[in-house]
């Protein structure tokens, strides 16, 4: 199997959709998304913090190492995340996977 990497964003609710949307055009084959409630920043703001949605739709998106630097650049440039606040993206190797379905195999052990 290629080398595998796991891109992980969390952007605002309802921010997902354009991001997936525009990692596919990129390079991504597929995307998971789940909702999520964050905390930290928002409490430490005191008052403005209120202004902060908790609510946060979490991307996860498995790459080939090749395709990992162009998918994440899409990913930074269509959530806005080097705007402070617009939310955050990083990445992990993925040291073993199984049902990524661009690798056909044809054993059958």
């Amino acid at each position: 199997m290629n080398e595998l990497n796991l891109i992980t964003c969390i952007v605002q609710r309802g921010k997902a959709d354009k991001v997936i949307k525009d990692a596919i055009k990129s390079g991504a084959e597929g995307a998971t998304v789940f909702y999520a409630r964050g905390t930290g920043v928002r409490q430490k703001l005191g008052f403005w913090g209120k202004i902060i949605t908790p609510e946060k739709e979490v991307i996860l998106i498995v790459t080939k190492k090749l395709q990992t630097d162009a998918v994440f650049e899409a990913i930074i440039k269509s959530g806005k995340l080097a705007q402070p606040g617009q939310g955050f993206a990083f990445v992990h190797s993925v040291d073993r996977a199984v049902g990524f379905l661009t690798e056909h195999r044809t054993d059958t052990k």
